[in-house]
């Protein structure tokens, strides 16, 4: 079972980056999915989750850039991220929970795809 995330890179302020997410292994329709983010100093934090029938829930750092979106069938989860800013800088990491709904807490995420710099200059 894994996750695998892609898609992160370097960006100036006001730029987009997309990330994606590759589930292999198992189907992950019924998990709850979310991205988490870490910049350097920081606790990991929820950027961004969607539950298997597509309700989303944003972190209000992020809540009206940032679009976070799933496609069962070929089990992928996407994060597109508008209007990025210099504090958006970190290592982003998709994660899966069979819980039923977004989970704030990293801890309650069973499954993880290694994570991908996302970096914004000013």
């Amino acid at each position: 079972v894994q996750l695998q995330a892609c898609g992160g890179g370097l960006a100036q302020a006001g730029g987009s980056l997309r990330l994606s997410c590759a589930a292999s292994g198992r189907s992950f329709s019924g998990h709850v999915m979310a991205w988490f983010r870490q910049a350097p100093g920081k606790q990991r934090e929820l950027v961004a989750g969607i539950t298997s029938s597509g309700t989303t829930e944003y972190s209000d750092a992020v809540k009206g850039r940032f679009t976070v979106s799933r496609d069962n069938a070929k089990n992928t989860m996407a994060l597109q991220m508008n209007n990025l800013k210099p504090e958006d800088t970190a290592v982003y990491s998709c994660a899966a929970t069979r819980m039923n709904r977004v989970l704030r807490s990293n801890r309650l995420y069973e499954y993880w795809g290694q994570g991908t710099q996302v970096t914004v200059s000013s």
